[in-house]
């Protein structure tokens, strides 16, 4: 056990889950289009749970990304209707705002989360248990606070995606939500094997040539509203074609506007192959909710990073958008 007890109010429960799935074959869910976040917490609980004894596998609808494929390591994942997927008899998700944000399979699961892990301030605690602290950073700075405060051994893949899970969701240490926690937790997961230059290098030297050009599209696309103090880019289905790209790539692109000076609020509005529209907000300080703004499309977040999608036609959605954005840069 660490000296220091870093989530007193979870910790104290892990050893008795661990203990009652033994036996059985747990699904451990992480949300569409997973980042960061989501795939190191699926790594870290699924190769824990499965050092302790327990047949854990990860599941997403979305691949894992290009850029995070290199810190599964070993680690089951599945996909939805893979032929050799496990049938599970538990399941838990993690970074998942609501249950909805795992995608199709949702429907059969209500009511059946053994447990849910998350930060979102959104999240309704939709899991049998739902260890939910929102003053976290990250899912992985949770998961490894309760491994820690339960002296769980981690292999270095395991530190390694809790580290990439922490590092991101953070900014790279740079979002108001980087805390004194953060930087402990970190150290420890150094000590476990985790390597940050490593992390860096695949997280943001191995670019693609299409991702460039990607992102130079959208660049192209910035309008600015409200005095400049907000900017929406947006990305056409069509640009992944001309691109040779694929969803996965426009990780990251709005943070390129929300680093602008005059900029409170930037807004990513992407274009799905169905016509709907999928919306990314970045805030830079937790006082412009833009998780309430997402909230009035049926979507969820952070204060200062959310998410939503949209069926409404293009102009109407984002004149609304946009009243509701004025109100948020104006508060």
């Amino acid at each position: 056990m660490s000296e220091e007890v870093y989530y007193p109010e979870f910790s104290p429960h892990f050893p008795t889950l661990v203990a009652g799935l033994q036996g059985k074959t747990v699904a451990v869910w992480g949300h569409l289009r997973p980042d960061g976040d989501c795939i190191g917490s699926q790594v870290a609980l699924v190769r824990v749970l499965r050092n302790m004894g327990v047949d854990a596998f990860a599941i997403n609808t979305h691949a894992v990304p290009y850029n995070l494929g290199a810190f599964i390591g070993d680690t089951p994942f599945y996909q939805p209707g893979s032929p050799d997927l496990p049938v599970a008899a538990e399941s838990i998700t993690v970074d998942c705002s609501t249950l909805d944000r795992i995608g199709a399979s949702a429907a059969p699961l209500r009511g059946k989360i053994i447990l849910a892990v998350d930060h979102h301030i959104s999240n309704p605690g939709f899991g049998k248990q739902n260890w939910i602290d929102t003053e976290s950073a990250a899912t992985a700075e949770i998961l490894a606070g309760i491994f820690i405060d339960c002296g769980v051994h981690m292999d270095a893949i395991t530190a390694q995606a809790l580290y990439v899970g922490i590092a991101t969701d953070t900014g790279h240490f740079r979002y108001p939500a980087t805390s004194h926690r953060v930087f402990s937790l970190c150290s420890q997961l150094l000590d476990s094997g985790a390597k940050p230059a490593e992390a860096a290098h695949e997280l943001f030297e191995k670019e693609s040539i299409g991702r460039l050009r990607l992102l130079t599209l959208f660049l192209e696309s910035l309008e600015f509203h409200h005095d400049n103090r907000v900017c929406i880019g947006f990305i056409r289905h069509s640009m992944f074609g001309e691109t040779g790209t694929d969803r996965s790539q426009a990780e990251g692109f709005v943070d390129f506007p929300r680093s602008i000076d005059s900029v409170k609020v930037a807004a990513l509005i992407e274009e799905q192959a169905d016509g709907s529209f999928k919306g990314s907000l970045r805030s830079k300080r937790p006082s412009v909710r833009v998780d309430q703004v997402a909230a009035a499309f049926g979507g969820g977040g952070h204060a200062c990073a959310a998410g939503f999608e949209c069926r409404l036609p293009l102009p109407g959605f984002k004149a609304e958008l946009l009243r509701l954005l004025e109100k948020t840069v104006s508060a």
